[in-house]
C-alpha cells in the first residue's frame, strides 16, 4: 500500500504557480502569450484544444499528414492535391473588388513557374510579401486550380522567399472546429515549438533503448513538423507520448489512492437492529451477489482501516440497497452517512427511495434549496440530529459540517471529479467511502483504474425481473412504430422517448426533442410530456412528476432520464438515432424499462444507411443484456475515453494515449506502484522528473497531494 510522503518545500513549490525561471514556465504559459492570440481567439483555441496552456497546444496532434512535393514546373503538380511550386514574382495587381461586388478587397501577386507558365495568387487580406520586388523567387504552399481559363492559387497556405529555404515538405492537418483554422495552427504551432526546452528524462534510459522512443521534446517536433521519411519515428514519438499520459494518469491515480488510503480508519461495530428493519420493510430476499457485496461492506467497515470500496452493478441489480445497508450500519455505530448523486433529478429519487426503506428521517440537501429549509438540514447535520441525508455537490460545500460523518457514498461516481469525491469524505474523520457505477467497468480497466481499490460486482438481476425484448427499425418505419405505441398505451403502458438534440441545428438532421413531441402531440393529444436539460428545473421535474405518476403517458427526452427517473409502469423505450449513441449509454437508457412486472420493450430507430461499427454497436445491444459484456465491447469499439462517461478530473479521457492499449497501461501502472515504492515524496532524480509530467499534464490534484504531505 502507497503510504502519503512527507511534507517538503519543493513540494510546496512545485504545487505552485511554475516559477519563471522553470523550464517549463514558458510551456505552462496561457495561450495569449504566443503572438496572434487575443481575447476572441483563446477561449475557441482552448475549446479546441482541450486546456488553456501553450502545451496544450503541442498535445494537439496531428491527424493526417500528406508528403508536399517541391515543383518547378506547373504542369508536373497533382491534380487536386497540395505542393509546393518553385515561382518567380512577376508583378502585383492592384487591390480590386471581387467581381461580383461586395466590400470584400482582393489582391493579386502574378508570377510564373520556370517555364514561364502564369498563375496568380489570389489574397481576401493583404500579403505579407507583397513588396517583393519583381524577379523574387517564392516558395508557395497551397493546391492550384483553374478557374475562368487561367491558373489560380486561392490564398496560399504560406508564402516565402526562396533565399529563407523551402518550407517542410510534409504538409500536417489538425483536428479543427470553427473558429479555428488551420491558418490559425500554422501560425502558432513554430510558436509553440519554439518554447520547448530538453527537459530531464522521466523514463528509465532501458525503456527508452528497448522502445526506440525518442526524448520528450524530440517527439512533439517528430510529430508537429514531419519529415516525409520519418513514419517510423513519428509510430514511436506517438507511442513515447502516450505512455508519457499514461504514466502521469497512473502516477496521480496512486499519489490520491495513497493518500486516502493511508488516513486511519475506524471500526464501525455494529449491532444490525437497523439494518434488520430494512430488509423487513424491504420485504424481498436480496440476491447472492448482493448479500457478497453487503458482508464485504460490512467487513470493511468493521475493520480498523478505512474502506475504500467500489460498487459496480448493472441496471437494476440493486446497488442502492447495498448502499442502504452499509448507510445503516454507520448510524448503528454511532455515526452519519451521507449519499451523494451527480444531479437534483437523480438525488430526489434516491431520497424518495431511502425515505421508504429507511426506519430513520433521511435528509435532502441540493443546490436548488433555499432558505429555512437548507438551513434547518445543515443545522441538523452539524448537531447529529440527522443522521442520514442524501444530496448533490451541495453536500461538500464549506459551510456545510457534519457531527460524525462515518460513511460517504457517491452514486454516479464516474460524474464526479477525485478532488470532489475527496471533498465529501474529508466532511468527517477517517471516513469510509463507498462508491457506486451503474456503468459496467470494462474488466481490461479494473486493474489500471480501479487497481487499488476493493471491488463488489453485482451481476445478478433481482428476482422477477423479466427481459427486456430489444429490436431494431429505420427511421421510415415511423408510422409503424407509432402504431406499436398505440397498443402499448392500450394496454396501460407508459413510454419513453429519447432524442439525441434538444433544437433544430441547421448543421444536423437529428430529429430533436421539441419537434418529436410535437409530432407526438399531434397523435396521441396531451398525455405527451417533455423533458430537456434545457429547460427550467421546475418544468423539468414537473413533466417528470407528470410521467410518474400517469398523467402523462409519454416522455419525450434527452439523455437527462438515463440516471435517476424510476418508473415501473413504463415499459417501452424508444431511442431515436440510436446509431448516435454508445453501447454503454444504449444500455442505460435501456434499463429505465424492465423494472415493474409487464413485459418491457426497446426500440432501436436508425438511419438506414449505418456504418459497419455503428451496425455491430446496434446489433450487440439487440442480442445480450449482459451489461458487463456491453461494458467490453463499447470498450473495444470506442476505446476508453469515454467509457467511463462524462470525462471529468480523475477520470480517464485521454489526448495522446490509446486506452484500449491495456498493455501499456498495466505497463504504466506497475511502473508508477514501483517507482512510489522506492520514493514516495519524488524527490529523488527520476522523481524530481516525475514532477515535471505531472505539472506538463496538469495532474493538479496529484500535486496538491504532494504539496500537503
Amino acid at each position: 500500500m502507497l503510504s502519503a510522503p512527507p511534507s517538503s518545500s519543493s513540494a510546496l513549490r512545485d504545487a505552485q504557480s511554475p516559477d519563471p525561471a522553470d523550464l517549463l514556465a514558458p510551456l505552462l504559459a496561457p495561450l495569449r502569450d504566443l503572438r496572434g492570440v487575443g481575447p476572441a481567439l483563446s477561449a475557441p483555441l482552448a475549446r479546441l484544444i482541450g486546456g488553456e496552456r501553450v502545451i496544450d497546444l503541442l498535445f494537439h496532434l496531428p491527424n493526417a499528414y500528406a508528403a508536399r512535393p517541391l515543383i518547378r514546373r506547373l504542369a508536373d503538380a497533382p491534380p487536386g492535391l497540395g505542393a509546393t511550386l518553385v515561382l518567380r514574382l512577376i508583378g502585383r495587381f492592384a487591390p480590386e473588388s471581387p467581381a461580383r461586388g461586395g466590400a470584400r478587397r482582393v489582391w493579386r501577386l502574378l508570377t510564373a513557374d520556370e517555364t514561364g507558365a502564369e498563375i496568380d495568387l489570389v489574397f481576401f487580406a493583404e500579403p505579407r510579401w507583397i513588396a517583393h520586388p519583381p524577379g523574387t523567387e517564392l516558395y508557395v504552399c497551397g493546391t492550384p486550380e483553374r478557374r475562368g481559363g487561367r491558373m489560380v492559387l486561392i490564398h496560399p497556405e504560406s508564402l516565402s522567399a526562396a533565399e529563407a529555404g523551402p518550407p517542410p515538405a510534409m504538409a500536417v492537418q489538425w483536428p479543427l472546429a470553427a473558429p479555428i483554422g488551420r491558418g490559425h495552427l500554422l501560425r502558432l504551432m513554430p510558436q509553440a515549438l519554439g518554447r520547448l526546452r530538453e527537459l530531464a528524462e522521466w523514463h528509465d534510459a532501458a525503456l527508452l533503448r528497448r522502445e526506440g522512443w525518442p526524448g520528450f521534446a524530440a517527439a512533439l517536433r517528430a510529430l508537429q513538423t514531419p519529415a516525409p521519411e520519418q513514419e517510423t519515428a513519428r509510430v514511436r514519438a506517438r507511442q513515447r507520448l502516450g505512455y508519457d499520459e499514461m504514466l502521469a494518469h497512473q502516477v496521480a491515480l496512486a499519489l490520491i489512492r495513497g493518500r486516502a488510503q493511508a488516513r486511519t480508519g475506524r471500526a464501525l461495530v455494529a449491532d444490525g437492529s437497523l439494518r434488520a428493519a430494512l430488509r423487513a420493510r424491504f420485504g424481498h430476499s436480496l440476491t447472492q451477489a448482493q448479500e457478497r457485496a453487503a458482508a464485504d461492506i460490512a467487513a470493511d467497515m468493521t475493520a480498523p482501516r478505512r474502506m475504500l470500496r467500489l460498487l459496480q452493478g448493472d441496471v437494476g441489480s440493486g446497488k442502492t440497497l447495498v448502499a442502504a445497508l452499509a448507510m445503516l450500519h454507520a448510524v448503528e455505530a454511532g455515526g452519519q452517512a451521507a449519499l451523494m448523486a451527480p444531479t437534483d433529478v437523480l438525488a430526489r429519487q434516491h431520497h424518495k427511495t431511502l425515505s421508504q426503506l429507511f426506519p430513520l428521517p433521511v435528509g435532502l440537501l441540493t443546490g436548488s434549496q433555499r432558505g429555512e429549509a437548507r438551513r434547518e438540514i445543515a443545522e441538523h447535520l452539524a448537531d447529529g440530529r440527522l443522521r442520514l441525508v442524501v444530496g448533490t455537490h451541495a453536500l461538500f460545500q464549506d459551510r456545510i459540517v457534519f457531527q460524525d460523518l462515518a460513511l460517504a457514498v457517491i452514486d454516479e461516481q464516474h460524474r464526479f471529479g477525485v478532488a470532489q469525491r475527496l471533498r465529501l469524505s474529508g466532511k468527517g474523520t477517517h471516513c469510509d467511502m463507498l462508491v457506486m457505477t451503474a456503468t459496467p467497468i470494462p474488466r481490461s480497466l479494473l486493474l489500471t483504474r480501479w487497481g487499488e481499490m476493493a471491488v463488489s460486482v453485482l451481476n445478478e438481476r433481482p428476482a422477477g425481473r423479466l427481459p427486456i425484448t430489444t429490436t431494431l427499425h429505420p427511421i421510415a418505419a415511423m408510422a409503424r412504430v407509432e402504431e406499436a405505441l398505440a397498443r402499448a398505451l392500450a394496454q396501460g403502458g407508459r413510454i419513453y422517448w429519447v432524442c439525441p438534440l434538444v433544437a433544430e441545428s441547421e448543421t444536423s438532421d437529428l430529429a430533436a426533442a421539441e419537434a418529436r413531441a410535437a409530432a407526438l402531440r399531434e397523435r396521441f393529444g396531451e398525455i405527451v410530456a417533455l423533458a430537456h436539460g434545457q429547460m427550467a428545473p421546475e418544468l423539468r421535474n414537473a413533466a417528470l412528476a407528470g410521467f410518474a405518476e400517469g398523467s402523462k403517458r409519454i416522455l419525450v427526452a434527452t439523455t437527462v432520464i438515463e440516471v435517476g427517473v424510476d418508473v415501473p409502469e413504463a415499459n417501452v423505450m424508444v431511442i431515436e438515432q440510436a446509431e448516435r449513441f454508445g453501447l454503454a449509454q444504449l444500455h442505460q437508457l435501456r434499463g429505465r424499462v424492465g423494472r415493474g412486472e409487464a413485459r418491457s420493450y426497446c426500440l432501436l430507430l436508425h438511419n438506414p444507411a449505418l456504418g459497419q461499427t455503428a451496425r455491430r454497436r446496434l446489433a450487440f445491444l439487440r442480442d445480450t443484456q449482459d451489461g458487463f459484456a456491453i461494458a467490453d465491447a463499447d470498450f473495444d469499439l470506442r476505446g476508453g475515453g469515454d467509457a467511463l462517461g462524462t470525462r471529468q478530473a480523475g477520470d480517464l479521457g485521454f489526448r495522446l494515449a490509446d486506452a484500449a492499449d491495456t498493455g501499456m497501461l498495466g505497463m504504466a501502472r506497475s511502473d508508477a506502484t514501483l517507482l512510489l515504492q522506492r520514493d514516495p515524496a519524488l524527490t529523488g532524480p527520476r522523481g524530481r522528473a516525475i514532477r515535471q509530467l505531472l505539472r506538463l499534464f496538469d495532474r493538479r490534484a496529484a500535486m496538491a497531494t504532494l504539496a500537503a504531505g
